[in-house]
């Protein structure tokens, strides 16, 4: 089960960045993410309302929020070292740091995939890389503090799903909901300081919500997850999703694909074979 629900998170996060693309093509990426995050809120909030399940402990609420710091400071790092125009550099970088992180944190923590696992794993790394178009022919080499900035996005990316990881197992949606508690208002603030137009957002909603929600979801989805398996090995599957992405580009969008994002798709089933064949 924890396998199969990796599976869908991955898929979830990949269809809520490709949806999150398509807006920030039209409109600033902030007031994508504000919005997309406004929306997530209050789906959340309905969800945690109608489960009857009671607002969590102290311990989780700390967890969550550490979360949705992490989440919030991940994007601003993230945002920043894209703008720099070296994103064939950045998104690869950026996407191997997130996968890694809480592989590492597992095995900190004391989990131990079997042998098969454990093979899959650095494939399913490697995998992300070459999706991610780490050899795409559009490669520049960027600075170093370009780098630097997209590996800490990248960590912070990975550091949300271990501190949500750490929440007990009956506190439903109410983890994700408290991430929101904390980014919505920490996006707004960078909203009041930027003061990006939001002149097109109504008639993209669908893009911009849709990518919020689902984003949304698929933490849920992920938080389910992780309370059936490994750490280390749900996180790699999650960390997946630009697979997902690049199909739906593919796909709807008849974009090209790289012999290196072929290789990393066929990577990325062979991994998941072999770590579902350890489980």
């Amino acid at each position: 089960m924890a396998i199969l629900l990796a599976l869908l998170t991955a898929c979830v996060y990949g269809t809520a960045d490709y949806l999150g693309g398509h807006a920030t093509k039209r409109l600033p990426a902030i007031v994508v993410t504000f919005v997309g995050q406004l929306g997530g809120l209050v789906v959340l909030a309905v969800a945690a309302w109608s489960s009857g399940i009671p607002a969590p402990s102290p311990s989780d609420w700390g967890w969550s929020a550490l979360a949705g710091l992490a989440g919030s400071t991940g994007l601003l790092a993230f945002y920043t070292a894209m703008s720099s125009g070296h994103m064939t550099v950045v998104a690869p970088v950026t996407a191997v740091t997130n996968a890694a992180i809480p592989v590492i944190a597992g095995f900190v923590i004391g989990e131990r995939p079997g042998a098969l696992a454990l093979v899959g794993m650095p494939l399913a790394i490697l995998a992300v890389a070459l999706v991610s178009d780490v050899l795409g022919p559009d490669h520049r080499r960027a600075p170093a503090r370009v780098v630097a900035m997209g590996a800490f996005g990248g960590a912070m990316f990975g550091m949300i799903l271990v501190f949500l990881h750490q929440t007990s197992d009956g506190s439903g949606v109410w983890p994700v909901l408290i991430m929101r508690f904390v980014s919505t208002p920490y996006m707004a603030l960078l909203v009041a300081v930027r003061r990006p137009s939001f002149a097109g957002v109504g008639r993209h909603r669908a893009l911009v919500l849709g990518s919020g929600v689902l984003d949304s979801l698929a933490n849920w989805l992920y938080v389910l997850a992780v309370r059936e398996g490994l750490l280390s090995v749900v996180s790699v599957i999650v960390t997946l999703y630009p697979a997902t992405t690049m199909a739906l580009a593919v796909g709807l969008d008849r974009e090209k694909v790289h012999r290196p994002q072929l290789l990393g798709i066929a990577l990325a089933a062979g991994a998941l074979v072999l770590i579902t064949l350890a489980s």
